[in-house]
């Protein structure tokens, strides 16, 4: 009587399943070993993108040039104004300010930096510039400088209203015009 168990030998299904357990070892490593690396990548990821966020809120790197709302996010840029002195930054706000009186289709008649102003608190710049625009444009530009970036704020506006509109081109009116916003040194 022969035993296959008494005899050393060991059954023919025996291979077969160390083989299977073998490999199902392995597929559970890799497995485990995918996941983890999944999950580095996945908070490498994050803690990228955290900095980029903390970079563009501190203003050291303008934001992605992407098209504001196509995100979901708000207007794109540094929130203060930008330049390696105050008067680079002063003359950046009076570009800034020239451009929007531009794009409603006004013209700046004259304009004055207050780069020192204890007015708007230390750290800020502001320009007072008289221009002329056409009525309906007023909202436009308001809109242009308060919503944009760099963050603009309107200190004073005030309005003179055309005397006449006798002609076929609607009166322009005139308004002295002052904005500021924060600089920041050694950005």
């Amino acid at each position: 009587m022969s035993n296959d168990h008494s005899s050393g030998r060991k059954p023919s299904w025996f291979p077969a399943v160390a083989t299977i357990g073998y490999g199902a070892l392995v597929a559970v490593l890799v497995y485990l070993a995918a996941g983890a690396i999944a999950d580095i990548l996945g908070r490498r990821a994050a803690v990228a993108a955290a900095a980029d966020v903390l970079d563009q809120l501190q203003g050291r790197r303008p934001a992605a040039s992407t098209v504001a709302g196509a995100t979901g996010g708000g207007p794109i840029g540094s929130p203060f104004l930008e330049g390696p002195t105050v008067t680079v930054a002063g003359a950046a706000l009076l570009q800034r300010v020239a451009t929007a009186v531009n794009r409603v289709g006004g013209n700046v008649l004259s304009s004055h930096v207050e780069l020192q102003g204890a007015q708007f608190g230390v750290g800020y710049i502001g320009v007072t510039a008289s221009c002329e625009i056409e009525q309906p444009a007023l909202q436009q530009l308001l809109y242009d400088l308060e919503a944009g970036m760099p963050y603009l704020f309107v200190d004073q506006l005030v309005a003179h209203a055309p005397l006449s509109s006798a002609g076929p081109q609607p009166e322009r009116m005139r308004l002295l015009l002052t904005v500021y916003g924060q600089w920041q040194s050694g950005r």
